[in-house]
């Protein structure tokens, strides 16, 4: 929710599922601990067994399918977006992982152990659940094996080569202000955490929000002075009117900014406003 609320609610489609992931999670949420409170009740056993099997089932699934679309989003990439790799998404990872060994062990035991739970002729009810934790664990071992390939290998970022003059900025009409976008007529943003002569958005700050290459000069509408930074692995970045200017990973096409406004990275992130020409 913090994510959707803070950054990712701008982004075309992951936005959405991001927020109905949080609801979705709390429904199941809900449905486990009620399933495990009547699964307590011996008059109802069987019907409460039942329950205790979709909800954990459901919750386990669940589990497993955050963990896919982070993987997806990560290696690959996912309705167009990439995911930048962090710790905190590898931790979120692997607690994906947790919950789905919690879920499916509790699961397991709960059927197992639950009374007037008929055992089919010939089956053995211990060698069974032997069976289905060892699946558990098989599952788990499996997913953390494909995070840790995901997280040590993710999808790089394009990278578009700079040269003398491709850094055209340009001011473009968004929500009635003129403001300051790239090349390709993407928004620009500045942090306001930075001074004149230093960025402070660096690892994956810098991975969420691409300095702008400091080979740049003015376009249609830029009044401002353009100027440029080292940044400390001894690249460049473009500034305007003092303001080191980043791109923003939510915009995928001109006139978004998903960015504007943002509280992210240890700072607030706004457009560029520029005066238009004439």
């Amino acid at each position: 929710m913090d994510l959707y609320l803070t950054g990712y609610r701008s982004i075309p489609t992951i936005g959405w599922l991001f927020l109905l992931q949080v609801i979705a999670a709390y429904v199941l949420a809900v449905a486990v601990l009620v399933a495990a409170h009547r699964l307590a009740a011996p008059a109802a056993a069987a019907a409460a067994a039942g329950a205790a099997g979709a909800a954990g089932a459901a919750g386990a699934a669940f589990a497993l399918g955050t963990l896919g679309g982070y993987l997806l989003s990560l290696k690959v990439g996912l309705f167009g977006f990439t995911e930048v790799r962090t710790t905190s998404g590898i931790v979120a990872g692997i607690i994906d992982v947790a919950a789905f060994a919690a879920l499916a062990t509790t699961l397991v035991t709960a059927l197992a152990t639950a009374p007037l739970i008929a055992t089919p002729a010939g089956r053995d009810p211990v060698r069974r659940r032997v069976r289905a934790v060892a699946a558990t664990a098989a599952v788990s071992v499996v997913a953390l094996v494909l995070l840790g390939v995901a997280v040590a290998t993710p999808k790089a970022a394009p990278v578009t080569p700079v040269t003398s003059g491709s850094q055209v900025l340009k001011a473009r009409p968004i929500g009635g202000t003129e403001v300051l976008t790239n090349t390709r007529g993407l928004t620009l943003y500045s942090f306001a955490p930075d001074t004149p002569s230093r960025s402070a958005c660096y690892g994956s700050c810098a991975a969420y929000w691409p300095p702008v290459p400091g080979n740049a000069s003015a376009g249609p509408g830029v009044t401002g002075a353009i100027g440029s930074i080292k940044r400390t692995n001894g690249s460049t970045q473009a500034t305007y009117d003092g303001h080191p200017l980043y791109t923003y990973i939510g915009d995928t096409a001109p006139g978004q900014d998903g960015g504007n406004n943002l509280n992210l990275n240890g700072g607030l992130w706004r457009d560029v406003p520029v005066a238009a020409a004439g």
